[in-house]
């Protein structure tokens, strides 16, 4: 009931905020063919413009089920075959960002050289903005003759790996001294230690991590389609809505990639539930 009731005041208050933000167009229309409308007319009319300021959530609905269920799915309007494009890339970006991350992550546990070296430009890499590098990276990658999937997974793998190198820090930093001095009397090197001791302790805060990871991938991907002015994808579905003023469409596009980012989330969910459980790490 909670989650009920804070969805229904949601779908009120974007209701009235469509009347609000269409009103004045309706009015402005009516004002110059020289008429007057009612109230009613003014509600009806603000919730079936065809290109609206703030499409209504029955006009997003409608739009989200006719690019999914009213195309075939290999149609260039199809919003199935755009997010499977969107999708390779995304899972692409997000397998190199995360390889990268762990790799990384376990350097710098075992090197204070790396620590010390590493991790700033690590953190100083997600201060420049991805508006910024995607044109760059598109462009360079254009340059030697690169092009479709591999720039924008670059893009995707440069906002994951972050998250991951930091949550497997944290983890495989988790265990306490009396733990490693246990290893130690037993006499174990450090392949032993990373393999017994610091992986499974590490694997909660790595599943934390690759849920944020595989979602900012996902932005990353959706970001890379739009300065090359992509055909193909979710962003470039936003992009021609933006040229040709399709509002419907740009929301439509919107709550696919939220309704697939959600659907990878609950995939890690998933497998976090799995591992952890064979583990004996959860019930």
């Amino acid at each position: 009931m909670p989650v009920l009731a804070v969805l229904g005041a949601i779908v009120v208050a974007w209701y009235l905020a469509a009347v609000w933000m269409n009103a004045p167009w309706v009015r402005d229309q009516a004002a110059r063919a020289g008429t007057s409308v009612t109230a009613g007319e003014l509600l009806r009319q603000t919730m079936t413009l065809e290109r609206p300021v703030l499409p209504a959530p029955h006009q997003v609905a409608a739009g989200l089920w006719d690019g999914v269920a009213g195309q075939k799915i290999t149609s260039k309007r199809s919003l199935v075959w755009h997010g499977w494009i969107t999708l390779s890339a995304t899972l692409a970006g997000f397998a190199i960002g995360s390889a990268a991350g762990i790799l990384l992550a376990v350097g710098i546990v075992h090197s204070r050289v790396m620590d010390m070296s590493i991790m700033p430009w690590a953190v100083a890499s997600q201060t420049v903005p991805i508006l910024a590098i995607a044109p760059m990276v598109i462009v360079v990658f254009a340059s030697a003759g690169v092009t479709g999937l591999l720039p924008k997974a670059f893009i995707s793998a440069w906002l994951s790996f972050f998250p991951v190198l930091v949550g497997m820090v944290k983890g495989l930093r988790a265990p306490d001294a009396m733990q490693l001095d246990l290893m130690r009397s037993w006499n174990a090197g450090g392949g032993a230690v990373l393999r017994h001791l610091r992986l499974p302790a590490s694997l909660p805060y790595l599943f934390a991590s690759l849920k944020v990871a595989v979602a900012a991938a996902l932005v990353g991907t959706i970001v890379a389609e739009l300065p090359a002015g992509a055909t193909q994808g979710l962003g470039a579905r936003l992009l021609s809505g933006s040229y040709y003023g399709q509002t419907v469409q740009i929301w439509a596009a919107l709550f696919a990639a939220a309704i697939l980012a959600a659907a990878l989330v609950w995939s890690i969910g998933l497998a976090e539930r799995l591992v952890l459980r064979r583990m004996g790490l959860a019930r």
